[in-house]
């Protein structure tokens, strides 16, 4: 009876994180919007990276070329560690990047370019999904970034919209 107990409560407690697949080295050699990077690693392999946890506005969308520029200014050149679990349905390698162990996806929060990307949250650590939140709520009461806008349109609408 314990074990079926601990197997069940075991199960629970390693589904209720994302599991963390890989992670991979490079140095950024493209910053395509501002959730979307290439790296090239040692073998001279690029790797198209879509941040995790965080949508950024589209390049034509308003904020989305401050959106890009921000980021290029965070990472362009310079070696990151893309911690990645999956890849997406456009076969990006989804990944949380480090940039000197700060965290780059979370910092385009915090400057109010982007958002925290709710609808994939359950992919996040119970940590960073609080975390990414608080940021969120902290840019939009500073007005940040797209934050100055009285009712931004997320990306995921507009989007949408142009379909």
């Amino acid at each position: 009876m314990y074990r079926a107990l601990f197997f069940i409560a075991s199960l629970v407690l390693a589904l209720s994180f994302p599991a963390r697949a890989d992670s991979l080295t490079g140095r950024v050699v493209r910053v395509a919007d501002g959730d979307t990077i290439t790296v090239l690693d040692a073998n001279n392999q690029q790797h198209k990276l879509r941040l995790s946890g965080i949508d950024a506005p589209e390049i034509k969308q308003a904020y989305g070329q401050a959106s890009r520029k921000h980021l290029s200014a965070l990472v362009a050149g310079k070696t990151v560690l893309a911690e990645w679990y999956k890849r997406d349905k456009y076969g990006r390698t989804v990944a949380k990047v480090l940039l000197d162990g700060q965290d780059v996806c979370l910092e385009q929060i915090k400057a109010g370019m982007a958002w925290h990307y709710k609808k994939y949250q359950q992919e996040q650590t119970p940590q960073d999904r609080a975390i990414y939140a608080v940021a969120e709520d902290e840019a939009r009461s500073a007005r940040r970034g797209l934050w100055k806008e009285a009712d931004p349109m997320p990306p995921w609408e507009w989007r949408a919209a142009k379909r």
